[in-house]
Formats: structure tokens, C-alpha cells, sequence
């Protein structure tokens, strides 16, 4: 529980460099998918896959954007 609210937090934080009409769209995506996997299995293989899908759909975004994909290296460690 505790990696899945730092893999969050990053995520909110890379909303964050998005421009301003982009973010409450991708804040509420974030937080409905967090909500719907809340209650996922604690395999772990299970949860590296949800946590590796956040970074990949974090940096698909990031580059929709034109915002430096760099920015997420922080999320990369954590997932």
C-alpha cells in the first residue's frame, strides 16, 4: 500500500507539468484508476505489472504533451 500511494503521488505530480486545461481530466483518471485496483490481489508480480502500466501511461502522456519525459525518472524508481 504504501508504493502504490508513492506511485500516486508521482503521478499527481507529473499532472502537475501539464497544461492547465489538461489537468483535472488526467487527476480524475488517476485517481478512478487507483480507486478501481485498490482492491487488486497483493501478488506481487501483479502489482509490478499495474505499477510498470502507470509509468508507461504517465510517459505516453507526458510526450502527448511535449513535456520532457524525463520528468517521470522519479516515477520510474518507484515503480
Amino acid at each position: 500500500m504504501k508504493r502504490a500511494l508513492k506511485v500516486y503521488g508521482e503521478v499527481l505530480r507529473l499532472v502537475r507539468l501539464l497544461p492547465a486545461d489538461a489537468r483535472p481530466y488526467y487527476a480524475k483518471y488517476a485517481r478512478e484508476n487507483f480507486v478501481n485496483y485498490r482492491d487488486v490481489d497483493e501478488d506481487p508480480s501483479h502489482l509490478d505489472e499495474l505499477y510498470h502500466r502507470a509509468y508507461v501511461h504517465s510517459t505516453w502522456v507526458l510526450n502527448k504533451y511535449s513535456v520532457n519525459e524525463a520528468a517521470a525518472d522519479k516515477l520510474k524508481q518507484v515503480c
